[in-house]
């Protein structure tokens, strides 16, 4: 069944959590397409995981579009949701209109997401007037990661607690259809998906939250530059992988590898003839 606004909606209503998972490329799209996931998340994640920078801040918008394309491409029933990458709507509401259009337009997205509480709700607002479905992130928001000064849990006293669940409502009431919790304690997190009548995805939010959103490398123990807290290893594929590769260079070296069955066949008198 073809997922959407309407259907993340329903989901919340009816108890049932809404799976997403990052991807990046046409292949993986397909996969987790396949295997019937709700949403897939083009997440700036990609500057780290595809493009081997320390942080997202470098990912640009002509990197999302180019990513966003080939996972719309792959997934036929799951909502894309496309990342707005850092500066692309902070700078103006007209920015991130314009930001927002071309993802959709550019790289085929069923919505965007963008970080940010009360601050971006401006931009919130005239993006979904623009008709364009929006993803709100509060919490840990990565593109902030040097005003937070690291990877650091939020809300866990009483003013950031309260923040939160104020920000929450914000973009709720700002138009966004969901809103991402990155990092927050899991009772609080909890609190604000029952707070809000928008479905909350956590990630590194606990069991409370409508759903769940992973970086598919780090759940596939893909990335293993660092492994967050949150994260649990569904699948040893970075190994499986390393030893498909090892084998390769194996049986290439030792000379087994094309076997006769991998090639093709042409007749001795074809042959003989160029001699």
């Amino acid at each position: 069944m073809k997922n959407t606004v309407s259907t993340f909606k329903q989901m919340k209503a009816d108890g049932e959590k809404i799976t997403m998972l990052t991807a990046y490329d046409y292949s993986t799209a397909k996969l987790m397409d396949e295997s019937g996931i709700n949403s897939i998340l083009v997440g700036d994640s990609l500057g780290m995981t595809m493009l081997g920078y320390e942080d997202t801040l470098s990912v640009t918008m002509e990197d999302m579009i180019h990513h966003t394309a080939a996972v719309t491409r792959g997934a036929k029933n799951a909502l894309v949701v496309g990342d707005m990458p850092f500066m692309s709507y902070q700078t103006s509401v007209y920015d991130a209109v314009v930001n927002a259009g071309r993802l959709m337009k550019e790289g085929r997205c069923h919505a965007v997401k963008l970080e940010g509480g009360a601050a971006v709700c401006p931009q919130i607002k005239a993006i979904v007037e623009a008709q364009i479905p929006v993803v709100a992130h509060i919490g840990l928001t990565p593109q902030a990661v040097n005003a937070f000064g690291g990877f650091k849990v939020q809300g866990k006293n009483e003013a950031d607690a309260r923040r939160l669940l104020e920000e929450a409502k914000a973009v709720e009431e700002a138009g966004a259809f969901a809103v991402v919790l990155e990092c927050v304690p899991a009772k609080l997190a909890e609190l604000i998906s029952k707070t809000v009548s928008i479905p909350t995805i956590g990630i590194g939010a606990g069991a409370g939250c409508d759903g769940q959103v992973l970086v598919y490398q780090d759940m596939l123990a893909l990335f293993s530059d660092f492994k967050p807290k949150f994260v649990k290893h569904f699948a040893n594929a970075g190994e499986v992988m390393k030893q498909g590769f090892a084998d390769y260079i194996k049986e290439v070296k030792e000379g087994s590898f094309p076997a006769e069955e991998h090639t093709f066949k042409i007749s001795d008198e074809v042959l003989n003839k160029l001699y």
